[in-house]
């Protein structure tokens, strides 16, 4: 009789997982490979009307790619913006390729924050606290430095925020790009999972909008609506709006104890000021260096930790939206309610080959190009299956430890996605040498070699 049971609940789960499944295909085939093609109407608001946007870059060190990255953010279609860059230390290595970016567009309003504001464990939140409050705009486009995006993402993304009333937050799915040198194993992994069954389910999350769903690759928002989030979760009108220390810290810092800030300021738009999400129509392609099997696999870990912390239940189901275990225990419940007349194995096969149709085809509508070579595509299904097959043993891995590492510093995950430093931290609320080029407002006096961006008649 169990049996029974256990096999009817398998079909019920299947056919959920499929459904989610076809969702996602068919919100990916109606967005991106449709809508992205359509030309942008520019008569719906007047130019003196658009409202400006400030563009916050955090950067850390050199990243793949990132002279292309940052300079997709120099080169977008849009009448009024400026570009601040944030920098935690003044002698990163980052600051070179800004420079270079600064030659190149001098008729691009930039400016340029030195140093962080210790608010939290966060260090990308530390990281912009300065930009956050120098910006020039209310609305903000974060956008990562390992992300570049076409010159229309910007028109397209604003008319989405302010084209009715009731949105909080722009965001773009991310697209894994790869050139031949940085194809490494665990390389060529991240890229199948993050062109396919995450964005076919990221994707389909956001398009039934039962609740927030952000990762924080790319970003719009307005600073009004930040400034007044407690992330508490509770709607505005029930909280106690008196200011600290009598009330909730708000604004960054009350994100800065999480790992993952980018799903917090989601969920604080989302229920705490009541204002929905818009997945736009362009993606975040996100330039991934060379990544070795170990470091996938650490990868993959680390944001399963994060999910743990934040929301166990649904991290404990997550193998059962895979398409390896789902399909196991939907064949084997065919061949249990068929009394064995249908073969468990040629079903799984069939399951298989169908996801991967609908995964490959997600992956040509966030591309819009098909394989460049057959060699391509079968390398591709080649790391597509080995993703597929690593999924639940890593999932195994990861749920049974605390500890995350990121960007080289240990980290553990405590209850509700908050996160502690494993080794020493600095005070909270130290604010540690900051400044500003080219906005006027700076924390410290910037001398000529403190400032080497900084040269006569030019904003930075």
């Amino acid at each position: 009789m169990w049996k029974l049971v256990i096999a009817y609940l398998s079909v019920v789960w299947y056919a959920i997982f499929f459904i989610v499944g076809l969702l996602g295909w068919r919100e990916a085939r109606k967005r991106y490979f449709l809508r992205r093609n359509t030309p942008i109407s520019h008569n719906a608001t007047p130019m003196t009307d658009i409202e400006g946007v400030s563009i916050i870059r955090p950067l850390k060190g050199l990243d793949p790619n990132m002279y292309e990255n940052l300079e997709t953010t120099f080169t977008q279609i849009y009448p009024k913006f400026e570009i601040i860059f944030s920098v935690a230390e003044e002698d990163d290595p980052c600051l070179d390729v800004v420079q270079m970016l600064v030659d190149k567009y001098p008729q691009v309003d930039v400016k340029l924050s030195i140093g962080e504001e210790i608010v939290g464990v966060n260090p990308k939140i530390n990281n912009m606290m300065t930009a956050f409050r120098i910006a020039k705009y209310d609305i903000l486009w974060v956008i990562d430095s390992n992300v570049q995006v076409v010159p229309e993402t910007l028109m397209r993304s604003v008319k989405s925020l302010t084209s009715k009333t009731g949105i909080g937050v722009v965001h773009h799915v991310p697209y894994a790009l790869v050139s031949e040198r940085d194809a490494a194993l665990g390389t060529q992994l991240e890229q199948a999972f993050l062109n396919t069954n995450h964005a076919k389910m990221y994707i389909a999350l956001n398009a039934l909008a039962i609740d927030s769903c952000v990762m924080g690759k790319s970003n719009l928002y307005r600073r009004s609506h930040i400034e007044q989030i407690s992330s508490s979760r509770v709607p505005l009108s029930k909280q106690n709006l008196l200011p600290p220390p009598r009330g909730p810290v708000r604004g960054l810092p009350a994100v800065a104890k999480y790992a993952a800030e980018d799903a917090k300021i989601g969920q604080a738009i989302w229920h705490e000021l009541g204002l929905s999400h818009i997945l736009d129509v362009d993606v975040a392609a996100n330039a991934l260096g060379p990544m070795s099997f170990k470091a996938y696999v650490e990868r993959r870990a680390r944001w399963i930790r994060v999910r743990k912390a934040d929301v166990l239940a649904a991290t404990i189901l997550e193998p059962l939206t895979e398409s390896v275990l789902a399909g196991i225990l939907f064949s084997n419940a065919l061949s249990c309610l068929s009394g064995g007349r249908i073969s468990a194995i040629a079903v799984f096969a069939i399951h298989w080959c169908i996801v991967l149709s609908i995964d490959l085809d997600v992956r040509y509508c966030l591309a819009s190009t098909p394989f460049s070579s057959w060699h391509e595509c079968f390398t591709f299904i080649l790391a597509w299956a080995g993703r597929e097959l690593l999924a639940f043993p890593i999932w195994l891995y990861a749920i049974f430890g605390n500890e995350i590492n990121w960007r080289g510093v240990k980290y553990r995950m405590l209850r509700n996605g908050e996160v502690e430093r494993s080794s020493s931290w600095s005070r909270v609320g130290s604010p540690r040498s900051s400044q500003v080029a080219g906005s006027g407002h700076s924390s410290r006096t910037a001398t000529e070699d403190q400032a080497p961006l900084l040269r006569p008649g030019h904003s930075l």
